[in-house]
């Protein structure tokens, strides 16, 4: 009899964070195959008769690669197993978890979905850097900082270079140089406020809130390592560790320049 495989958003790392669809998968598993990035404290919570089976990779270490990784988990459900497969975030968002999926249905494995709350959303709620703000930030695009087999980083960096966006950046700690190299020289200004964010949620995590042209040197010299968010945009002058006075003055300025374009409009 075949099992059946839970795709879950472990969200990015708080506990709490979790929904109650994703804890009510993970409490019915028999088999936990879990990413580096699912956090200790939601391992935890993982049924103690369940197997844990670690399949994480980071940067130039792929100890397990994808291909493997899909033949793991259509081989535990084809021995009638009840698979929870842990993401880290949710694993639809930079997870891989479509192609894991497409890989179980070519098998005849039935596949279910738990959304789970992303780094950027996390990130946000834990430092009170919101994604969109009136006057700061009319919207906002995730990208990956990182390509596989350290691949170039093909961006559209003239769209991603907007100063009317909130710009997060996943998995860039290796690039984020060449990242703000890119983006200043479409003409997104080397003062624009950034926030780095590693391991947020978690009991571990750490900020710093930098520049745009210094940002690489600010993350380097704090030696912050994956996994690390980046915030790029005007909303992080909202963060607690930014100047007071900043975020009034960019949404004056925002006001007056549409003002001025509804006046010449």
């Amino acid at each position: 009899m075949t099992g059946k495989v839970f795709l879950i958003g472990a969200g990015p790392g708080d506990p709490e964070l979790l929904t109650l669809k994703a804890m009510r998968m993970l409490q019915e598993a028999q088999v936990v195959v879990y990413d580096r990035l699912v956090s200790p404290e939601i391992l935890a919570l993982a049924p103690d008769h369940a197997r844990l089976f670690s399949v994480g990779k980071s940067a130039d270490d792929h100890p397990v690669p994808q291909d493997k990784i899909n033949e793991i988990l259509a081989e535990l459900a084809l021995q009638g197993l009840t698979v929870a497969r842990l993401k880290g975030g949710d694993p639809l968002i930079f997870g891989r978890g479509s192609e894991e999926a497409a890989h179980l249905a070519a098998h005849g494995i039935p596949v279910e979905y738990a959304p789970g709350i992303t780094a950027a959303q996390g990130a946000a709620a834990a430092s009170g850097v919101p994604l969109t703000h009136r006057g700061l930030a009319t919207g906002v695009r995730y990208v990956t900082g990182h390509r596989q087999a350290n691949g170039t980083l093909d961006l559209d960096w003239k769209s991603l270079a907007s100063e009317e966006t909130t710009l997060v950046v996943y998995m860039g700690v290796a690039n984020i140089g060449q990242i703000a190299m890119r983006l200043v020289a479409e003409g997104l200004s080397e003062t624009t406020p950034v926030m780095a964010i590693a391991n947020a949620t978690t009991p571990r995590e750490t900020r710093l809130c930098s520049e745009l042209g210094r940002v690489a040197l600010d993350v380097r010299d704090a030696g912050l390592k994956a996994p690390v968010l980046f915030i790029i945009g005007k909303v992080v002058t909202l963060a607690a560790e930014w100047p007071s006075n900043a975020v009034d003055m960019m949404i004056a300025t925002a006001d007056a320049g549409a003002a001025e374009r509804l006046a010449h409009g």
